[in-house]
């Protein structure tokens, strides 16, 4: 089990939630509800496998069960704050792990904010796993910027920026670029898939297989 700690974020602080002692860092973003039991348990299951993984409380203290409360908490965050607590969720994993590498997961609006955060702190973030990651209408990412790989996971029937479309079209994008990006289409799933919390939509035979990627990612690449 881990614990809330307080870290630095643009002059003030943040909390999160960080379990491991030892081991790479790992980003690991929340989805629209807040920093709920499942986010922390993927922290936890981090560090069973020996990473340091902390999720930062991008809503810092509000956290919902309602589909509607979500999607204001999701339009009312700050773009500019949630960059600048993501960054100072890196600085705190380089200071607790003595690495200078971490990697970025999230889920849902996590996995849009994981790529966000990737090209704000291309100077840490070397692998980035945003798992059916959409983003805002306002979100502005510098694609340019970004040095990180980029393995993605992501729903056949989901919709807007995370469909599977909108995904192979950035897939494409990136990879003109020059960029290092791959993006798994998972056949027959739904928005959401990795959340074991949700059974109406839980996958329990792709998220083994979206987790031992996302794990061999980070092996390699932190």
């Amino acid at each position: 089990m881990g614990e809330m700690i307080e870290f630095k974020s643009n002059g003030g602080t943040c909390t999160g939630y960080l379990a491991g002692t030892s081991g790479p860092g790992v980003i690991v973003i929340q989805e629209w509800w807040g920093l709920v039991p499942h986010i922390k348990d993927i922290a936890d299951r981090f560090a069973a496998e020996g990473f340091v993984a902390l999720a930062p409380d991008m809503y810092h203290g509000e956290v919902t069960s309602e589909p509607d409360l979500a999607g204001k908490l999701l339009m009312s965050m700050n773009l500019a704050t949630a960059g600048k607590d993501l960054s100072g969720a890196v600085d705190a994993l380089q200071e607790r792990t003595g690495r200078t590498k971490v990697g970025a997961t999230g889920f849902c609006m996590g996995g849009g904010l994981a790529l966000m955060a990737a090209c704000l702190r291309p100077d840490a973030i070397s692998a980035v796993a945003p798992f059916y990651g959409g983003m805002r209408p306002d979100t502005v990412i510098e694609w340019d910027n970004l040095a990180a790989v980029i393995e993605g996971h992501y729903a056949e029937t989901d919709r807007g920026t995370a469909a599977p479309e909108a995904v192979k079209e950035l897939e494409a994008t990136l990879r003109a670029k020059g960029k290092n990006a791959t993006f798994h289409v998972y056949p027959g799933t739904q928005h959401a898939f990795f959340n074991d919390t949700r059974p109406e939509v839980y996958d329990a035979e792709v998220s083994q297989v979206a987790w031992d990627r996302m794990l061999a990612l980070f092996r390699v690449h932190l």
